[in-house]
Parts: structure tokens; C-alpha cells; sequence
């Protein structure tokens, strides 16, 4: 069976409860979901002062767990419009895999937060591809394949670069049913695109 790394960063939680979505998604299309978090790097007192969420129960990804995966879906909230240190802190520690090309030809995806609408979900992803560039990566995009991405009635994170969720300055608003049925679709449709690219 197809195995897909969902390995994400969230600091308030709301890239935890898009991944659920996009478990959903890979599960039907009938692909394995692991799910892994990357370290974190601020001291426990920092986060607080953050009143950042509580970390999941889940593994910690380390380098040397890629290889086991025969793709990945990554989810991040952006740091002026880039991924946070955390996750360049992680991308930094594969240098061993890069030398061996051990992670080209896999496939990769992106899912993201923002505390705005304009808060750069695109160019999160756009200033993140080189690391799959230079891995030989396969960059999945997702498309317009949700009719959700289309509506201009109300606020609703996601494009074409993948699934998302606008979360305000604050952290308030958590992800929207429409924003959730974003994320199942491009896990459904990464998980075809793998299964593919696995035969």
C-alpha cells in the first residue's frame, strides 16, 4: 500500500485540524496517512507567552524517517510569507538525503494557515519549492478542484497551491466546514496522484 508522511508545524492548532481533513482524504482514495509533527524550537516559556495550543500526541519527523514514505503532504502557517524556522530548521537537518538523492521522484504537497486573507498562502508554498527542487521532488499541486475555492461570499482559505485556513491575528477563527472540504479533496486527489506515480 501507497504510504503518504502528513508532517505538519502548528502553533495554535489550526494546521492540526486541516490535517485530519487531509487524512480523510488520502484514506479514501485508499493510501496509508502517517501522521508526524516537526520539532519544536521555542522554549516552553516562549510558548506560553505565545499562548500557543498544546502540541499533539504525535511523532516527532526526523530526517531519516523519509525514506519510509513513498510521498509527503506538508502543513505549515507562514512566516511572512515563507515557512516558519521550525520547518526550515527540519529541511536543513536532510542535507544527508540530499546528497544521496534519496527522497527524488517522490511526490509532495502543501496545505497552509494564515492570519489573513492576503497573509501569503501562495507564496508560502512558491518560497518553500526549492527544497523540493533541489530533492528531485515531484510537486503535487492541487488545483481548482474544489467549486469552494470559486466562492467570494465569505472567506475561504485554499487555491490552486493547496488546501488552507485563515486563522485572524489572534488565532479565533478556527477552520471554516468549507475550508475542511478543501483539504479532503487535495488529500483524495494527492493520494490518486501518488498511487500513480507508486505503480
Amino acid at each position: 500500500m501507497v504510504k503518504i508522511f502528513v508532517i505538519t508545524y502548528s502553533t495554535y492548532g489550526h494546521i492540526n485540524k486541516v490535517a485530519d481533513s487531509i487524512v480523510e482524504g488520502l484514506e479514501k482514495s485508499g493510501v496509508e496517512a502517517v501522521r508526524y509533527q516537526i520539532a519544536e524550537t521555542l522554549s516552553d516559556e516562549i510558548l506560553t507567552k505565545m499562548h500557543a495550543a498544546p502540541k499533539p500526541d504525535l511523532p516527532i519527523i526526523t530526517a531519516n524517517d523519509l525514506v519510509e514514505a513513498d510521498g509527503f503532504m506538508f502543513g505549515f502557517p507562514t512566516r511572512y510569507g515563507t515557512a516558519p524556522a521550525q520547518v526550515k530548521t527540519f529541511f536543513d537537518s536532510t542535507g544527508q538525503l540530499w546528497m544521496k538523492q534519496a527522497l527524488a521522484g517522490k511526490p509532495a504537497g502543501f496545505f497552509f494557515s494564515t492570519a489573513s486573507q492576503h497573509g501569503g498562502q501562495e507564496v508560502t508554498v512558491y518560497t518553500t519549492l526549492p527544497i523540493l527542487v533541489h530533492h528531485g521532488m515531484i510537486y503535487v499541486p492541487f488545483g481548482y478542484a474544489n467549486a469552494h475555492l470559486f466562492d467570494n461570499s465569505e472567506v475561504v482559505g485554499g487555491s490552486a497551491w493547496g488546501a488552507g485556513t485563515v486563522a485572524n491575528g489572534d488565532g479565533s477563527r478556527q477552520p471554516s466546514e468549507k475550508e475542511l472540504a478543501i483539504a479532503r479533496d487535495q488529500g483524495e486527489n494527492f493520494g490518486k496522484v501518488a498511487t500513480k506515480l507508486s505503480a
